[in-house]
């Protein structure tokens, strides 16, 4: 019979403290993919909290665009971050 103590020292399970730097810095390589340099210059993170990224663009138009893209643009984070990391985009 094994000892609870080994099963448990097979088993190691990671816990990643994300701070908001982190979150801040894939939405702003991703918007760089798809928007290009000028995209990055208009879109910028403002703050993340309870799972809820808030966004600031600099012109209505741009806020539309990353509006209608939000969901891709959240798959594409939570895939580098992990599941269910960002939930919302919100815009200011």
């Amino acid at each position: 019979m094994r000892a609870l103590s080994d099963l448990l020292k097979k088993k190691k399970t990671r816990v990643l403290a994300l701070t908001d730097k982190d979150v801040f810095y894939i939405f702003r390589r991703i918007i760089k993919e798809e928007y290009g340099n000028v995209g990055a210059a208009k879109i910028q993170p403002d703050f993340f909290k309870n799972s809820t990224l808030f966004v600031r663009s600099e012109s209505s138009t741009w806020t539309a665009e990353v509006f209608s893209n939000r969901s891709f643009i959240m798959r594409k984070m939570n895939g580098e971050l992990g599941d269910g990391v960002v939930r919302e985009i919100k815009f200011k």
